[in-house]
């Protein structure tokens, strides 16, 4: 059995108040690596042509005042 089965079986087998504490822990958990991935992208500078083409459509007049 892989750790993923493993998983699934013993997510299924919660409490539906535990379910509600697995849901916000991961929430939780996936958010913040995302933001760490985030975070590495920026300093790595993978969303500077992004972040240029965007400033640059704005500019020209190309974006709406949200």
């Amino acid at each position: 059995m892989s750790k993923v089965e493993d998983i699934v079986g013993r997510v299924r087998d919660l409490t539906a108040a535990e379910l509600r504490s697995f849901r916000n822990w991961f929430t939780q958990f996936d958010a913040d690596l995302w933001d760490e991935q985030f975070k590495a992208d920026v300093h790595t500078g993978k969303l500077d042509e992004l972040a240029e083409r965007a400033l640059r459509d704005h500019q020209a007049g190309r974006s709406t005042e949200l």
